[in-house]
């Protein structure tokens, strides 16, 4: 997204603010209790809509196993009621839905708050380098034995930290430039994994093959005490989320207009990095690093709102079901064998990025002839 385009969309909303009055185009008002706010009515929709996917998609995943458990039956356990599923449902299949449906909405936000700052749909947090200083810091951890699964996601959080900033001091050079910013992730991202390969070299044999199976993204035997980490800090960084959401509107305008509206760029930049890199570390140390979901989610979800900035409601949700999808894919589509999450995603992010890199320096062709 390049800082052209965001210009672009900024004036065309101005405009429509301008001919609609104090109401933009598109936007409707929606009071209650004395409190009034408005409501992008396009992106209401399509959050009702991933909601209600959502909902088909959690209950097909809690149907699906080995032992298929009816619709009906499903819906009558998650209200309380008893059946011989009970145990199937609540205990096995429940909270890894609830880690898959966390996962996918940490990575979500956090792709679009940090491809809002960067104004780049190529700076996701597993392009740049973020996931794979999370991911060093986990499997040396677990290469040398120094935590266990519910000390992991903190100690990943604080590799994802470190590794974002490396990569914004050398990508700051008197402001924060989208290509230098993606380009210097993308070397820290090569360097960051070759160094998690000389961890897994080094240490037990067995606990290696376990982190290289953590490493390509899985919820398999992920429960309450797993998630546990992701969950706390999802709801801590609840208000953090927030205010993003509402700090994003000024960053994703030009910098000159920004500056003049009196917004403080630079702290302001740096938060929304913070937050987004929390979250993507997080959700690494809790599944692995989960590749191309943060990639994804943003862009589908700004493609289908149309909206000039990146979404934060419909790409945690965006997130969700494809995590959700992806794992229940990877569970029975090749049964008895389990495919991890991440290979499936991975599958389907792939293309795509090559798609999107095409396109780019398609466009950028087009604009250097003109």
């Amino acid at each position: 997204m390049s800082t052209s385009r965001t210009t672009t969309d900024t004036g065309t909303a101005t405009g429509a603010r301008t001919t609609a009055g104090a109401r933009p185009a598109g936007y409707g008002i929606v009071r209650a209790r004395g409190v009034s706010f408005l409501v992008h009515r396009r992106s209401a929709l399509v959050a009702g809509g991933l909601l209600l996917l959502l909902a088909v998609s959690s209950v097909a995943y809690l149907c699906v196993g080995e032992r298929f458990v009816g619709p009906s039956e499903v819906v009558r356990i998650l209200f309380g009621q008893s059946s011989p599923a009970a145990f199937v449902v609540e205990e096995l299949r429940v909270p890894r839905l609830v880690v898959a449906l966390a996962v996918g909405a940490a990575f979500g936000v956090a792709g679009a708050l940090i491809q809002t700052v960067a104004r780049n749909p190529l700076a996701s947090p597993d392009i740049i380098g973020i996931s794979q200083g999370a991911g060093a810091v986990t499997v040396a951890a677990m290469t040398f034995g120094l935590g266990s699964y519910t000390v992991l996601p903190y100690l990943s959080i604080a590799g994802g930290v470190l590794a974002a900033a490396l990569v914004y001091a050398f990508a700051w050079r008197g402001g924060l430039h989208a290509t230098r910013f993606v380009l210097i992730g993308i070397g820290f991202a090569i360097a960051l994994r070759s160094l998690t390969t000389l961890f897994m070299t080094k240490g037990d044999y067995l606990v290696a093959q376990q982190a290289q199976i953590w490493m390509t993204g899985s919820l398999n035997g992920r429960g309450w005490d797993e998630s546990a980490p992701l969950r706390w800090t999802l709801l801590l960084m609840l208000p953090a989320v927030l205010w993003a959401a509402r700090a994003q509107r000024t960053v994703s305008l030009d910098d000159d207009t920004a500056t003049a509206l009196g917004v403080r760029l630079g702290p302001v930049r740096l938060g929304l990095v913070a937050v987004g890199v929390v979250l993507a570390s997080v959700a690494t140390g809790v599944a692995g690093p989960v590749d191309f979901v943060a990639l994804l989610a943003p862009q589908i979800a700004r493609r289908m709102t149309r909206t000039a900035q990146v979404p934060l409601l419909c790409s945690a949700l965006t997130g969700a079901v494809i995590v959700v999808l992806a794992d229940l894919l990877g569970r029975r589509l090749f049964s008895p064998v389990e495919l991890p999450v991440g290979v499936l995603t991975a599958a389907v992010g792939a293309p795509y990025l090559i798609w999107l890199i095409v396109r780019s320096r398609t466009a950028g062709s087009a604009g250097g002839k003109a």
